[in-house]
């Protein structure tokens, strides 16, 4: 699929303006406090009053943050941080025995999670931190069964990883890298058809058809493997792209500063993707 969080219709919104609300006096009236002169004694008049009605008023509007690109890449950093310990309590905690069924279960989660955040079109902090410990926890998984089979290669993945996105965003902020609409539909297209491949291909495997698209540590790796393989890395890095460009037009539409935290939830989710493989493809080459 396309990233199901930031190419939501209608993701961002621009940023209102806030009005402070005025002070009520003890009558109910937000401005002034109805006031009553004393009765003068041996004159008999009538006690003067204030209006007990005015015009209300209202404080000048307070600007409202808006969300800027460095500040969604910090929000972005904090959300892998909070996964990479996650993937780090799972690696050196998790028991080899059930490696497996916990990398099924946190990767039925994080395939949730971001559906629900994209319908919702909301994510805040405690939202990225959920998705941190499910991802999290297949990434623990996935990474440790890996690493049984070839020692070093998830500091390899991950520095691959780092420096994809790196460049990535370099060319886009400074190179001037950009899809174009055509592109990015193709790049969409091209999501959609590779999750559905990937999708026959796991039903395969359980009916007990192995079709070679994605083996496994120690299996061997065919044309077609490596074919998907680099289709996948090219897709995430393209993916990557496109998901600046989101973002880039949420800060052009003067999205509050606190929609960061779901667009740093959507980079996130392509971040891990990339990773993913990575360390695939690197699987391959080290066999």
């Amino acid at each position: 699929m396309t990233n199901p969080v930031l190419s939501a219709k209608g993701l961002f919104t621009p940023a209102q303006p806030q009005y402070i609300a005025p002070a009520q006096g003890l009558d109910g009236n937000p401005v002034y406090q109805a006031y009553s002169a004393p009765a003068q004694p041996g004159y008999g008049q009538t006690p003067w009053a204030a209006p007990a009605q005015q015009t209300p008023w209202a404080a000048p509007a307070q600007p409202v943050e808006k969300m800027t690109l460095e500040d969604v890449i910090a929000k972005t950093a904090i959300s892998l941080g909070a996964l990479f310990l996650v993937a780090a309590f799972a690696y050196f905690f998790i028991p080899d025995a059930i490696l497996y069924p916990a990398g099924i279960i946190g990767g039925l989660a994080a395939f949730i999670t971001p559906l629900i955040v994209a319908r919702r079109r909301t994510a805040g902090p405690a939202v990225n931190v959920i998705y941190a410990v499910t991802e999290g926890l297949l990434v623990g998984a996935f990474s440790k069964i890996f690493e049984m089979y070839y020692p070093g290669i998830v500091v390899q993945a991950v520095l691959a990883t780092l420096v994809a996105a790196g460049v990535v965003l370099v060319a886009y902020r400074f190179g001037g890298f950009r899809l174009s609409s055509r592109g990015a539909k193709m790049v969409r297209t091209g999501l959609i058809a590779f999750a559905a491949v990937a999708l026959v291909n796991f039903v395969l495997v359980l009916c007990g058809v192995n079709l070679g698209l994605f083996p496994g540590p120690g299996q061997p790796v065919s044309w077609l493997a490596w074919l998907f393989a680099l289709v996948g890395v090219g897709l995430a890095v393209f993916s990557l792209v496109d998901d600046f460009q989101y973002v880039e037009a949420g800060v052009r539409l003067g999205a509050p500063r606190k929609q960061g935290w779901i667009a740093a939830f959507g980079l996130s989710v392509t971040m891990v993707w990339l990773y993913i493989n990575l360390l695939r493809i690197i699987s391959y080459i080290r066999r």
